[in-house]
């Protein structure tokens, strides 16, 4: 599964502007996140599906992020653990 490139983007940018709107996350690339100076959010692409590369502690999961139900389950997910620091 290849990183998600331009195109791939250009279809979340919803998702990334309301991700630029969590200031504990500093995004280095567009759409690569860091949290505290480490890698925290990164998208990859697989035909037509996005998929969110999230590290909510030690290890990355994956979660689909095509659909915007999609999208709003990650950002909860990012909430809970920006919540905790």
């Amino acid at each position: 599964m290849k990183h998600a490139g331009a195109a791939a983007l250009d279809r979340i940018v919803p998702l990334l502007d309301l991700l630029r709107t969590r200031t504990a996350l500093k995004e280095k690339t567009r759409g690569v996140f860091y949290c505290g100076g480490r890698a925290f959010l990164h998208f990859h692409e697989d035909g037509a599906e996005i998929f969110a590369d999230f590290r909510p502690e030690q290890d990355f999961m994956r979660l689909p992020v095509t659909t915007p139900a999609q999208q709003t389950a990650l950002l909860r997910k990012i909430d809970m653990v920006l919540r905790k620091d």
